[in-house]
């Protein structure tokens, strides 16, 4: 079996070059991945290599870091099934459309960007989500809850992919076409997993999102725990065999974010093609919160032991606080990130990833572990708008 990893923009972690080097995992040696300081003997296989290795493979097993080199894996391997597999989780409208026999009363539309002001919005189901066909992170994403808030949402909208259209490549983000759907109430989660050789799901993590109010929509805090994974583990594994079934998918990994509305039943959100948690995140987390490395167990098709991996783990909380620049002002405007003043808020802090503010929208990912009765912690960062932590250019 064929095993190509790909590292790309915008960010990998120490953690995830240790392992690629230690594991000799073959990694494309695409310009992305040669600027991203790849540890000194890493198994890096040549660009057309790499196609032909393919080429001439019976089966092919892929992992990337970033969803950025899809636009690569789309140019070089169109002889294989792929891009196809690719495209149809990736674009949530084509998504939704593969899961419409799974979920058959599940409201969706697709609209195009210039048509966004023309929809005759007393026929959409309030409240509803819009988002990009083709997004990542929660951007563009906007819960509508009443007709009257429409043309305000899609103002916002198409302020907020301006200030990050030339950020991403046109395969992680595309805003000329949008999906409107019903909001899907109750507890989300996301979750690594991936289909093995004959297809059956093998799920590496579980995370619940963690969100301010009803509203809220961002990306701020992911949690995981014991009770989290014991309490979900069965019935998320299920809830990805449908989803393979449908997709037919072997021998390839996804990130799932999934809500379970208060009568239990699970709806998908999104399933994130060749990849865990963006940003090297829910991976990383997993290995410092369980003990064992995702990205191997993918490499070598493994399945955690979790009644192991669980034992001394009561009462703790892991958790990934992604901070964005929810701040209302340009991080080309902010001269200092107080990161000490954040860090001081935490009673364990794992791992802190500071990240060049002035380039992307985040300020930073903090990994931390948490006692349950000192949530309070979690819901203080949750509910920040982060302004207390930065400096601003004096006028």
């Amino acid at each position: 079996m064929m095993t190509l990893f790909f590292a790309d923009k915008p960010y990998i972690s120490d953690f995830f070059k240790q392992t690629i080097r230690d594991h000799q995992i073959p990694i494309v040696g695409t310009e992305a991945a040669k600027g991203l300081s790849l540890l000194p003997g890493t198994n890096i296989i040549g660009e057309k290599e790499a196609a032909d290795l393919v080429g001439r493979s019976s089966g092919l097993r892929i992992y990337s870091s970033s969803e950025n080199s899809l636009g690569w894996i789309s140019r070089h391997l169109q002889e294989t099934s792929l891009p196809q597999k690719i495209r149809q989780f990736k674009d949530k409208l084509l998504f939704r459309e593969l899961a419409r026999d799974i979920f058959p009363d599940f409201y969706f539309r697709g609209v195009s960007e210039a048509d966004l002001e023309d929809i005759r919005v007393e026929e959409l189901p309030m409240p509803c989500i819009i988002k990009p066909a083709v997004g990542f992170f929660s951007m563009g994403v906007h819960r509508v809850d009443t007709p009257q808030e429409w043309h305000k949402t899609v103002k916002a909208i198409r302020a907020e992919i301006k200030k990050v259209q030339n950020v991403y490549p046109r395969e992680v983000l595309d805003a000329e076409r949008f999906l409107i759907e019903e909001c899907i109430t109750g507890e989300e989660f996301a979750v690594d997993a991936y289909y093995d050789l004959a297809g059956e799901p093998v799920v590496l993590s579980i995370f619940k999102h963690i969100f301010s109010s009803d509203a809220d929509v961002s990306d701020r805090v992911y949690t995981t725990s014991k009770d989290i994974i014991q309490n979900n583990l069965r019935e998320f594994t299920d809830f990805a065999a449908k989803i393979g079934n449908a997709a037919k998918m072997k021998n390839f990994p996804v990130h799932m974010e999934l809500r379970r509305r208060m009568d239990g039943q699970i709806l998908p959100i999104e399933v994130n093609p060749l990849r865990f948690g963006g940003w090297c995140t829910t991976p990383d987390m997993t290995f410092q919160a369980w003990g064992f490395n995702p990205y191997t167990y993918y490499y070598d098709q493994l399945r955690p032991d979790w009644e192991d991996a669980l034992q001394n783990k009561e009462g703790k909380l892991f958790s990934i606080i992604i901070l964005d620049n929810s701040t209302g002002i340009n991080g080309k405007d902010i001269p200092r990130f107080d990161y000490d003043r954040l860090l001081a808020g935490f009673e364990k802090p794992l791992e802190l990833r500071k990240i060049d503010y002035t380039r992307y929208p985040v300020f930073g990912f903090l990994f931390a572990e948490t006692k349950e009765e000192n949530f309070d912690e979690l819901e203080y960062i949750l509910n920040s708008d982060l302004k207390e932590f930065i400096e601003t250019k004096s006028v």
